[in-house]
């Protein structure tokens, strides 16, 4: 508990009414989540206005209230702030007496591979002895318990709370996920980072932030604003990342694949079989703390294919160094991880490949096929979701990159769907995206087999698939469900395929749902394993 005139020194406060000192037992912003004692902090969200929801606040038991516009007839203390987000994120680390400050904070963004790079960085991490936090996309793990995540970067205090709960459990390092959203509505407003990484940047979320320069802007402000104090791992491959090398106080790193002029490159890269393998050469010395790491050079052998994976282990390699993590830990760390759903993963490989890919904008689709240029195989079918609600723009911009990549992977027919019993209503696929997606084709001379429903797009791939072939299940929300449609779909086909391999693809794909409902999914699913 901490008195209200104390945590309000965290802020600054345009105006006060009401004033009276009171003992704040907690903070929210939800009003259906306070009690006794809170102070109520009102957001202005895209959806509703917090300040909609004050009566309610203090019927639970809020005693005083943080607001951007003033309200009239409100007796509590009353506080009025430019901006309600940025006095949460204050507020809320204030409260929680500042946990970022007492661990090793690590903050990854990206447009493609924040998800994979955070759960690699965290393996290494892990493996090395460290007690770990991890936030992010698919789940907040403090030490040995996982919750399931709403936001890839959670609301400021959700973020600070559970930061608190980490230091509570003696944890020494957190990897975190930070993104676009989460940079430009302050939820890290006040998070202090150790290292800060930007490994690239390609056109999504443009309608969210207005244009792809405003989404550049908000997303290289991790690094831009990166204290003097911390590290900034920069990719050279990338230009955006590149340019950032003299644009912040923080002490710069840079690694490249292609490029060979930063700290650490790699050289031999083998991807014949999808999963690479390669040595990574330190070219300058890395040092941080009491620990250096000269030029020199070791062999890695990934897990996970895709040549967008060897790009996300250099940052977590690089991360690894500048935790101190051996050279050995690196090495079996990398070898044994075994990657994250949906992002080029392998979910059948036997006399045909089926590899389950989220394709979610033109930068992911590049990396993605420009991995099955590297690989063998005798022919690629391909299994396209179409991106439902988002717009013709981001439609027509996959459309073009897909077919740029036909006359090099040698294919001129594409399956597509638009998984209409598979997607929500906010990833339905409208009219005009399917008719710019066919646009797109017809141009480039590809037919199209489009089908309503993932299920029979799906099917004709795998039917048509002859021993040697590959078949990429490509696609974000529409394509959900793809990898245990395709298993069971293969256990018809008297494929043999171990049950827990067939439950493996779908573990967060139910997430959310009643068990009701997730029993129908699995016995829908995978009913010839269940008889």
């Amino acid at each position: 508990m901490l008195s209200l005139k104390k945590l309000l020194q965290s802020i600054e406060v345009k105006e006060a009414f009401n004033e009276k000192d009171v003992t704040i037992s907690g903070i929210s912003y939800h009003s259906g989540k306070v009690t006794d004692g809170h102070l109520f902090v009102c957001i202005k969200g895209y959806k509703t206005d917090g300040h909609k929801y004050i009566q309610q606040a203090i019927a639970n038991g809020a005693v005083a209230i943080v607001v951007e516009d003033y309200q009239e007839e409100i007796e509590l203390p009353q506080y009025v702030v430019e901006n309600g987000r940025i006095a949460l994120a204050r507020l809320g680390a204030y409260f929680y007496g500042f946990p970022s400050a007492k661990m090793n904070m690590i903050g990854i963004t990206a447009t493609n591979g924040k998800t994979t790079t955070s759960f690699m960085t965290n393996a290494i991490l892990e493996n090395e002895g460290f007690r770990t936090g991890l936030i992010g996309t698919v789940s907040v793990k403090i030490d040995d318990v996982s919750i399931p995540s709403e936001l890839t970067t959670p609301e400021s205090l959700d973020l600070q709370n559970y930061l608190n709960q980490m230091v509570d459990k003696d944890i020494s390092h957190v990897t975190m996920e930070v993104s676009s959203s989460a940079l430009e509505l302050h939820r890290v407003e006040s998070v202090e980072y150790d290292i800060v990484t930007f490994n690239n940047i390609s056109r999504e979320h443009i309608d969210s932030h207005g244009s792809f320069e405003r989404y550049v802007e908000i997303k290289s402000g991790l690094i831009r604003n990166a204290s003097e104090k911390s590290f900034a791992v920069l990719n050279l491959d990338d230009p955006y990342s590149a340019s950032l090398v003299d644009k912040t106080k923080a002490n710069v790193i840079t690694f490249g694949v292609e490029n060979k002029e930063g700290h650490l490159t790699c050289k031999n890269l083998d991807l014949t079989t999808g999963r690479a393998k390669f040595t990574v050469q330190i070219l300058k010395p890395i040092k941080r703390f009491d620990f250096e790491y000269g030029p020199g050079e070791f062999d890695v052998e990934l897990a996970v294919p895709g040549l967008h994976s060897v790009h996300n282990s250099m940052v977590a390699i690089t991360i690894g160094l500048l935790c101190g993590v051996s050279i050995e830990t690196i090495q079996h760390s990398l070898k044994t991880f075994g990657g994250v759903e949906r992002r080029f993963e392998f979910i059948f490989e036997d006399d045909i490949k089926v590899i389950d890919d989220h394709f979610a904008n033109a930068g992911n689709i590049n990396v993605t096929l420009q991995t099955l240029q590297y690989m063998d195989y005798e022919k690629l079918h391909l299994v396209y979701a179409i991106r439902g609600e988002r717009g013709p723009t981001v439609n027509r911009e996959n459309a073009e990159t897909i077919a740029k990549w036909s006359s090099m992977l040698g294919f001129n027919e594409i399956i597509a769907t638009k998984s209409v019993s598979h997607v929500t209503s906010k990833d339905r696929v409208t009219d005009e995206e399917t008719q710019v997606f066919e646009e797109v084709m017809s141009q480039a001379d590809i037919k199209v087999n489009m089908y309503d429903e993932l299920p029979e797009a799906i099917n004709q791939a795998l039917h048509e698939a002859n021993p040697g072939d590959l078949v990429l299940l490509a696609g974000c929300q529409g394509m959900d469900y793809g990898a245990g449609i395709a298993l069971q779909q293969l256990t018809q086909l008297n494929k043999d395929i171990p049950v827990g391999k067939l439950f493996y693809p779908i573990r967060n794909r139910v997430a959310g749902v009643s068990e009701e409902q997730r029993e129908i999914i699995l016995q829908h699913v995978f009913h010839k394993t269940q008889k």
